[in-house]
């Protein structure tokens, strides 16, 4: 049976006029014959022949007519599918599984195929591994990816089509559900030379840097005063010949201080080398006895110039808060960490704890209300910091409150010598939350011993105080608290207690303090010192004597710090199943059952394991509270502050932590492993 061919649509209403035209004529022939009836005749005449014309050719041409429309359907289809197949823009169609099902010439000369519209077993996800099975479900109308093939850069777009069948029309909906097959169209845009182009562009960029030199007073002290100019002609030197080997400009703007610019594309270098101007340096001796280190800072990807100068500002500040000898690259809001390997330099002189304390008693006179807070898990060092600017706050008639949500087994003992004391008020001690209920305009809050927001004590009260002070002793990461005020980090000082001791005694004169507060403020050096041998300098000793003239008892400090029978337990058994890793890293893990405060226990287990001969590092892991807290110690070849900022903590060089969440204490041992295998790998341990 043959299938008949209708014609419908446009098409069809447009053959029909004629019939239409003809009612209209024999209507107006009507008109004219009651007007005349010689002239409707002779317009009767006409009209009858019209309406056989038209019927003539709606009947006896359509089939003339369907003829040329199915010719000229052919030719048109034949045209469009060339100019598809011809198609310069690569783009092909595949199934549900991707499987390719066809593609145009130059989708096909992508693929390496010799024919276009060739129906191919290949599976686009094999082709480009980019295209994962999840990108490819497109739960969204279209996917965009990149990949790379023989050696060409491609951006990707893949679009959903849904095919429904039906007997009149084969339609196509895009996004809709209906039922049908669904395939893929996908695209292929090569953007090699667009990305080529824009790599040329970044390259070509400015970085602006600063590089100051850390010891250069110190050094020089150190040499003939014959020779001091030799050694300063000599480090110039190294700077001017490393920075014009990448075709930069080296400025001096003072004895100690230079700007750098350099092109962008240099910097890749400076990552693969790891800034080996750091080490270079360290080469230059005619006598001195104290070799010469240098911090870098560097800006780029700024708006502007002065952005990029603002960047290395800020890298070059965080350089010198983690110690010096290291180079700080800050990228927008990334910020990279090269360096820090060797020991920091105490400062002799104690000016700018004088300046500091000068600025931090303005500060406090123009406020109403101190809040000290340390940071979550108050220790001994945060307590007796915070008690000592509780000292200071009182002295000069003010209120003051100490923050603190959680009370530690190491804190309670000499928290108790304040609470119920008739000598403070029962208010000393405030949580967070009722902390919150105080602040306002008159309110100054002083962060001790911390200075990363997300772990102080109370993060919230960043937000709610408009005036906050910082005193800490550790080493700035890429988290700070940027909105400070006052600023006062030194990562040389053993603990935030010397640093609040020196404070004390230039601040204002005549300040008494109280045994209690002595007997903290010198248990946080103690603690945080692990009895005077770890990160002492003079100006340790020379703060604990200030405490010792005031009252602090070193009997009656060892008597609140001795170990419960279950601790000492624990700490001896984290020892004894310490496990030696590459030969000189010994980690553990602290037991917790029957231990009132674990992550104390697995700190002192962590300090006892580097009394072992050969031991560079030792790491302790405690699983407290479904968090894994890691104490990492070491004496002076590693630098676990940098080993734990791989892990989201921090510290000191010597002394430093982390904390984990979401794994088990295994497999923070096994990540721990690989950061030192890490490590190891790029040179940062010797």
């Amino acid at each position: 049976m043959k299938e008949k061919f209708k014609i419908k649509g446009q098409l069809r209403t447009y053959m029909q006029w004629p019939l239409y035209l003809s009612a209209l004529l024999i209507a107006a022939n009507a008109v004219i014959g009651a007007v005349d009836v010689k002239a409707g005749i002779i317009m009767a005449a006409f009209t009858l022949l019209y309406i056989g014309i038209s019927v003539w050719l709606y009947i006896y041409r359509r089939k003339r007519l369907l003829s040329g429309l199915v010719e000229f359907s052919a030719e048109y289809s034949w045209m469009q599918k060339k100019l598809l197949t011809d198609l310069e823009l690569p783009y092909g169609i595949a199934d549900e599984s991707g499987r390719i099902l066809w593609g145009n010439a130059a989708f096909s000369e992508v693929l390496g195929e010799e024919k276009p519209l060739k129906v191919t077993r290949k599976n686009i996800m094999a082709i480009f591994p980019e295209i994962t099975k999840e990108a490819f479900a497109l739960k969204e109308e279209s996917a965009v990816l990149h990949a790379v093939r023989n050696g060409r850069k491609y951006h990707i777009r893949l679009k959903a089509v849904y095919v429904k069948d039906s007997s009149e029309d084969a339609a196509r909906t895009i996004g809709t559900e209906v039922v049908g097959e669904m395939l893929v169209a996908v695209y292929l845009y090569d953007e090699t030379e667009i990305l080529t182009y824009k790599q040329m562009v970044d390259d070509q960029k400015m970085v602006a840097g600063l590089i100051y030199l850390d010891n250069y007073d110190e050094a020089l002290e150190s040499v003939e005063d014959v020779r001091s100019s030799l050694l300063t002609a000599l480090i110039d030197r190294k700077i001017s010949k490393y920075i014009t080997n990448m075709e930069g400009i080296v400025k001096k703007l003072e004895k100690d201080k230079y700007f750098i610019a350099i092109k962008q594309s240099y910097v890749r270098e400076l990552k693969e080398n790891r800034f080996s101007i750091l080490e270079e340096v360290k080469t230059v001796n005619i006598g001195n006895e104290m070799a010469v280190t240098l911090s870098i800072g560097l800006g780029m990807n700024g708006d502007s110039y002065y952005k990029n100068y603002d960047f290395a500002r800020a890298a070059i500040d965080m350089a010198l808060g983690r110690g010096g000898d290291q180079a700080v690259i800050k990228d927008g809001e990334k910020i990279q960490f090269f360096g820090g390997k060797a020991q920091q330099v105490e400062k002799t002189t104690r000016v700018k704890a004088r300046v500091k304390a000068h600025a931090l008693r303005e500060l406090m006179e123009t406020k109403d209300r101190i809040l000290i807070m340390g940071h979550r898990l108050t220790d001994i060092d945060s307590f007796g910091a915070a008690v000592g600017i509780y000292r200071i706050a009182t002295a000069m008639d003010k209120k003051a409150n100490i923050i603190i949500n959680e009370v530690t087994t190491t804190v309670r003992p000499m928290m108790e010598r304040f609470s119920g004391n008739a000598d403070y008020p029962e208010d000393i001690f405030i949580s967070g939350a009722k902390a919150a209920d105080l602040v306002d305009g008159g309110t100054l809050l002083v962060v001790v011993d911390v200075n990363r927001p997300s772990i102080t004590d109370a993060p919230d009260l960043l937000r709610l105080v408009k005036t906050i002070v910082v005193l800490d002793h550790h080493r700035q990461s890429s988290e700070i608290i940027d909105n400070a005020v006052l600023s006062y980090v030194e990562p040389y000082a053993s603990s935030a207690c010397e640093m609040v001791a020196e404070v004390l005694q230039y601040i204002a004169d005549g300040i008494k303090i109280k045994p209690a507060e002595a007997d903290a403020l010198y248990a946080g050096i103690v603690i945080d010192t692990n009895n005077f041998t770890n990160q002492t300098g003079v100006r340790t000793f020379e703060a604990a004597a200030f405490l010792r003239r005031n009252g602090a008892d070193v009997v009656r400090v060892r008597k609140l710090f001795r170990d419960e029978l279950a601790d000492y337990k624990a700490k001896t058994e984290a020892v004894r199943e310490a496990e030696i890793f590459e030969n000189c890293f010994a980690i553990s893990i602290c037991p917790t059952e029957g231990v009132e405060g674990p992550t104390v226990v697995g700190a002192q287990a962590a300090n006892e394991l580097l009394n072992i001969a050969g031991i560079k590092a030792s790491m302790v892991l405690t699983d407290y509270n479904n968090t894994v807290y890691i104490s990492a110690r070491s004496i002076d070849d590693v630098n676990v502050q940098v080993m734990m900022e791989l892990l989201g903590g921090g510290g000191h060089r010597n002394i430093a932590g982390a904390q984990l969440t979401g794994v088990t204490v295994e497999e923070a041992k096994t990540r721990v492993k690989a950061v030192i295998k890490e490590m190891l790998e790029k040179g940062d341990i010797s």
